[in-house]
């Protein structure tokens, strides 16, 4: 959902879930629920949607619609690191991994792969699938890789398409956060299978963090809330090990990658990372 009237609701969530620990869990309002059976159903039908053909032409439209999304909600986004990437050979795929703090944070990560020339892909949502308007066609037309409450899907599907797209050199963005928290600074523990897909397909992660820039002038609709800009910090590239498991792999580059966030949250706002909640925790909030 697009958080507006509930922001004040959904931080309250979000004090609630840090204060308990619950990093991983859904704090937004009204967010669709699915059964598996259900969640299953739209996959399939995604997937043979691809097959028509229609799919191509689409999902130009779609692309190049994001596109100006991306340029527009970035035309101040500042990045630094970039000379991490240069290990990464033109035709080395990659799995992306970032904090997720709102619906458009996406599009902070495509202007990175713009400026590199890269084709991206995102692991996203199968909830996604059923929005309508603009969003909804983006959805279903994007380069997207979405998830399902599907054992089988998530254990051999799911990383086959990954695998897929970063043999072709392409970059699969993957939130490890899972959930989206409303303008939340901090980077939040991360569940293991942004990593074990990495693994598997023998792909570095490009690990990243945004940093949120309060303005000092107020959103036009909201008094509550400063404007905000974006600073992407892109971090030293995490690479599997040939001669560990993909399990031991999985671990190991998930640990790094947390450090590595943590550190960048600490130098990004100087201050040593916990988790008890303050206002400042939600960027752009005058609470």
């Amino acid at each position: 959902m697009i958080i507006g009237d509930h922001r004040d609701q959904v931080i309250n969530n979000i004090a609630d879930h840090a204060q308990q620990g619950l990093f991983n869990e859904k704090v937004e309002i009204d967010d669709p629920q699915m059964t598996s059976a259900e969640s299953l159903a739209i996959i399939n039908q995604f997937w043979q949607d691809q097959t028509h053909w229609r799919a191509r032409f689409d999902n130009l439209i779609a692309r190049t619609t994001m596109r100006g999304i991306t340029d527009w909600f970035n035309h101040d986004t500042t990045f630094c690191g970039l000379e991490n990437l240069k290990p990464l050979s033109p035709t080395q795929g990659a799995v992306i991994t970032s904090n997720h703090f709102n619906q458009l944070d996406n599009t902070v990560i495509r202007k990175l792969a713009q400026k590199n020339h890269r084709r991206l892909f995102i692991v996203i949502q199968e909830t996604n699938l059923k929005m309508g308007g603009l969003i909804g066609f983006l959805m279903n037309h994007l380069d997207v890789l979405p998830l399902a409450k599907n054992v089988n899907y998530l254990g051999r599907t799911l990383p086959q398409k990954i695998a897929q797209q970063t043999r072709h050199g392409h970059w699969v963005l993957i939130y490890p956060e899972q959930e989206m928290w409303f303008n939340y600074r901090k980077p939040r523990p991360v569940k293991r299978g942004a990593y074990y897909y990495a693994a598997r397909a023998n792909a570095p992660i490009i690990s990243c963090f945004t940093e949120i820039i309060d303005l000092p002038k107020a959103e036009k609709n909201n008094d509550n809330f400063y404007q905000t800009r974006y600073r992407l910090h892109v971090l030293p590239l995490i690479w599997p090990d040939p001669k560990l498991s993909v399990n031991e792999n999985a671990k190991l580059m998930m640990e790094k990658d947390y450090a590595q966030k943590k550190a960048a949250y600490e130098s990004a706002y100087q201050k040593k990372l916990d988790y008890h909640f303050t206002p400042h925790d939600i960027a752009g909030w005058r609470g």
